[in-house]
Formats: C-alpha cells, sequence, structure tokens
C-alpha cells in the first residue's frame, strides 16, 4: 500500500505538472508504469492495449492535474483513470488475447526473482478463471495493496460489490486451483484470504 509521503509526493508532481512541469510527468510515469502495467495485464493480455491504456491514462493526468480534488489518494485517483481508459480501450478493440510471447518481458507483471515461479505460475492459472471484474479486484486488494474504499472508487461501484466480488473471487480461486494443482505443483504455503 502507498505510503502517505508518497501521496504527498505525488500530489505535489501533480501541482508541477499542472504549472506545465513535463519533468514532473516523466518522473510520475516511471513511478507508475509497473504498477499499470500489472494492473492492466488483468484486465487484458494485449500489450498494444496496455500500453495505450497508460498513455492514454498519463495524458488524462496531465490534463486533469489542476482538478485534482484530493478526495483519495493520488494513486487511487490514477489507476481509476487507467481503469476507465482500459474498458473503452477494450470496448474499441476487442479483447481477443494475444500469445504472451509476443508481450515484451519488460511489460509483463515485474515479479521478485526469489518467488517461487511454480508457485506463480500456478496461481496465474487460477487468476485465468476469473472475470474480469474479480482478477481486477484481487489484483488490486492483494498485488497492489488498496482498501476495499479505494478498489470502490476507482472501478466506481459500491464498497458492496468489490466485497462481493473479491468474496466470489476468492471461492472459486479454492474450488479451482486444487484441480489445477498438478503432482509436480506445489501446495499453497498459506491459505488463501
Amino acid at each position: 500500500m502507498p505510503q502517505p509521503d508518497t501521496d504527498a509526493n505525488d500530489r505535489l508532481l501533480l501541482q508541477r505538472m499542472s504549472a506545465g512541469d513535463r519533468a514532473a510527468l516523466s518522473v510520475m510515469y516511471r513511478a507508475y508504469h509497473g504498477r499499470l502495467a500489472r494492473f492492466l495485464s488483468r484486465l487484458t493480455r494485449r500489450a498494444d492495449i496496455i500500453e495505450e491504456v497508460i498513455n492514454d491514462c498519463f495524458w488524462i493526468v496531465w490534463q486533469k492535474a489542476a482538478t485534482f480534488q484530493g478526495e483519495s489518494r493520488v494513486s487511487t485517483w490514477i489507476m481509476g483513470i487507467a481503469y476507465r481508459c482500459g474498458l473503452k480501450s477494450l470496448r474499441q478493440h476487442g479483447s481477443e488475447p494475444v500469445d504472451e510471447d509476443s508481450v515484451p518481458e519488460d511489460r509483463l507483471p515485474s515479479h521478485d526473482p526469489g518467488d517461487d515461479r511454480e508457485l506463480r505460475d500456478w496461481l496465474g492459472r487460477g487468476m485465468d478463471r476469473l472475470s474480469a471484474d474479480q482478477r481486477l479486484v484481487v489484483e488490486l486488494v492483494y498485488g497492489i495493496g488498496h482498501s476495499l474504499d479505494d478498489v470502490a472508487a476507482i472501478m466506481q461501484c459500491p464498497v458492496g460489490t468489490v466485497k462481493a466480488r473479491l468474496f466470489h473471487a476468492r471461492v472459486k480461486l479454492r474450488n479451482v486451483l486444487p484441480g489445477l494443482a498438478g503432482e509436480d505443483a506445489p501446495a499453497p504455503k498459506e491459505k488463501l484470504p
């Protein structure tokens, strides 16, 4: 979860951007690109859409920096913009998946090299069984660390809807993950929440 001073720094960057400071935009773009790519990869596997959405998102952030009201953290605001841009792009271009080998490695969700690749792959296959909304909620809550209130603001839906999507995602994962585990697949080290 972003720390308070991170939000304070983001707010300063927004102020500088509202004054036309392109260097501030560049700093914010670099700071958010990986998170947004990971988040959007739960919406679609199309690298072209992910990059387009990130660029569209930051175009809007640049244009609207002065209108940020501070009713949420900057990260929540940016994720909400990315989410809406992603939905718009999928409506325009479709969501046909592309072969993951065609997605540049630096545009895939980043992972700690010390992580267990088999476990990540196993969980990834489980996540693929969820609806897009369920994947996004799981990613926002457990992957990025947003609160349920933040996720509701990002997805522009009631907190109860977020809770229901999260509940159904956890139930589905509990049901599908054991079936996806082959004999050589790792057993989960801890219970799913």
